[in-house]
């Protein structure tokens, strides 16, 4: 039993090890999974989404995956789903749909993700 809680903690404390990035302390490209119920901070962008036991249950897709955008060079383009804007300074150059962005229960294909280019 004691070998058992001390395995458990040292998996728990290399997970949390890499999983240390932060919205705060996130360079750009970095990831991170959080429930959909968080709202995405302001320079990152939902990047995919799917239905997770640890973020409650239901049929809706209930967790996402963001991505930092802040600090990319002007020109860097970047492929985001349409369930939130792009930050200040990136334009959207096309639309598409994209399986890994359905954000809603209501199957569609119509187009769910953008490509984004850093502008400015």
């Amino acid at each position: 039993m004691i070998r058992t809680r001390f395995a458990c903690l040292a998996l728990l404390a290399a997970a949390a090890g890499v999983a240390g990035t932060t919205p705060a302390n996130a360079a750009p490209g970095d990831t991170l999974n959080m429930c959909a119920s968080t709202l995405t901070p302001t320079g990152w962008v939902d990047t995919q989404w799917w239905n997770s036991g640890g973020c409650g249950s239901g049929f809706s897709p209930n967790s996402k995956r963001i991505m930092q955008l802040t600090g990319y060079p002007v020109g860097t383009k970047v492929n985001a789903c349409a369930s939130t804007y792009p930050p200040a300074g990136w334009t959207i150059t096309s639309t598409y749909y994209n399986s890994a962005c359905r954000y809603s229960v209501v199957p569609s294909f119509d187009p769910n993700a953008w490509t984004i280019v850093r502008t400015g």
